[in-house]
């Protein structure tokens, strides 16, 4: 039988190993335990100690980048976008600062902000894709022939409603200026000469604004030779990300296909995978994008990119992945300045040198010097 006596001796038998272990490690343990406690602790101050000089000798580098670009800025944008028209579209969340600097380059670059969209939430808004959709085939003159999804069918139609249509003219054989009117009747009209409606701009983007689902500053409508769209300061929440930047993608890739040159401009964290750019560049897009926006030196770059858009090309600038290199090499020229006045000249003296052809024994030097399909 186990009496009181066996339950006794063990019980102080437990005790007894409990305090020769403490014993044991309070004296022999103790010291090599806490060398190696030091010694890591040590070492790990030292490694915080230099990344915070690394950090703050970043700091002073970019600093002076920046202070470098303020100080050059003018002369590497001197008529780089000079005479063009410039529309900025800022996404839902877009930083007012970032696109206040953005215009502020596009500026020393020759070119002028004619007006800016400013998205709202709802523009986005999950509950909204039917609305956005409805209304872009509400506004268009051609329903039919709008295609994708909702994002696509709104960049068309403001696209179409935002791009500079100097020189065209209306079924009449009448000039249409900036604003949409016609030199016939020095008004906008909603009708062309056959009786069919003819896409007014003023009325899409009022459309969109009376709809929630776009602010308009200045008067963008029929304006914008160039585009640039500010992506959002801040990602969207994980479970709708890839919606909303797929929207903005396809919303962007709209643009540039109405309006021209058009660049995609965000901070560093869009191109990082799941960010809006990076989304978008692995689309290969046929427009630019720049993922260093929000310093001076980014908002150079992305002005670059837009100048260099204005060939035709469009590349990825920045540290992201995939981009061509951070700005681009070799930077774009200055646009030749336009004259108004070459045309005719132009077309005043090949006149003159047919005249001069037909005169007899001059054919042949006529063939020569008159020029062919406008070289």
């Amino acid at each position: 039988m186990i009496d009181f006596r066996y339950h006794l001796v063990s019980i102080v038998a437990v005790f007894l190993a409990l305090t020769v272990g403490l014993v044991l490690g309070t004296t022999m343990l103790q010291d090599p335990l806490l060398n190696t406690m030091k010694s890591e602790t040590a070492d790990l101050r030292g490694q915080s100690e230099e990344l915070r000089a690394e950090r703050d000798d970043s700091e002073l580098l970019n600093a002076g980048a920046d202070q470098l670009t303020d100080a050059v800025a003018g002369d590497m944008l001197e008529d780089r976008l000079l005479d063009r028209g410039v529309v900025l579209v800022a996404s839902p969340g877009a930083d007012e600062d970032v696109l206040l600097a953005l215009g502020g380059r596009v500026e020393e670059a020759g070119a002028e902000v004619v007006g800016q969209l400013l998205l709202e939430e709802a523009f986005l808004d999950v509950g909204s894709a039917t609305f956005v959709d409805e209304l872009a085939l509400q506004v268009s003159t051609e329903p039919g022939d709008l295609s994708g999804n909702p994002y696509d069918k709104a960049g068309t139609e403001l696209g179409r409603a935002l791009a500079a249509k100097n020189g065209q003219t209306d079924d009449d054989g009448n000039e249409d200026d900036a604003d949409g009117d016609t030199e016939a009747d020095g008004a906008a009209g909603d009708e062309d000469g056959e009786g069919g409606l003819r896409h007014d701009a003023s009325t899409v983007l009022s459309a969109f604004a009376e709809g929630g689902l776009l602010t308009i500053e200045d008067s963008p409508a029929r304006s914008a030779d160039t585009v640039i769209v500010l992506a959002p300061a801040t990602a969207a929440p994980e479970d709708d990300g890839e919606r909303a930047n797929t929207a903005l993608t396809s919303f962007t890739a709209a643009l540039h296909e109405q309006v021209g040159p058009t660049v995609l401009v965000g901070g560093t964290e869009t191109g990082r995978p799941g960010g809006l750019i990076a989304q978008a560049r692995a689309l290969d897009p046929a427009y630019a994008t720049v993922d260093v926006a929000g310093r001076p030196t980014g908002d150079l770059v992305a002005v670059l990119a837009l100048a260099e858009a204005l060939s035709g090309s469009g590349s990825a600038y920045g540290i992201g992945e995939g981009v061509t290199g951070f700005l681009p090499t070799p930077l774009p020229g200055p646009v030749e300045p336009a004259d108004p006045d070459a045309e005719s000249d132009s077309g005043s003296e090949a006149d003159a040198e047919a005249d001069t052809a037909a005169e007899p024994g001059v054919e042949d030097e006529a063939r020569r010097t008159v020029p062919r399909n406008g070289e």
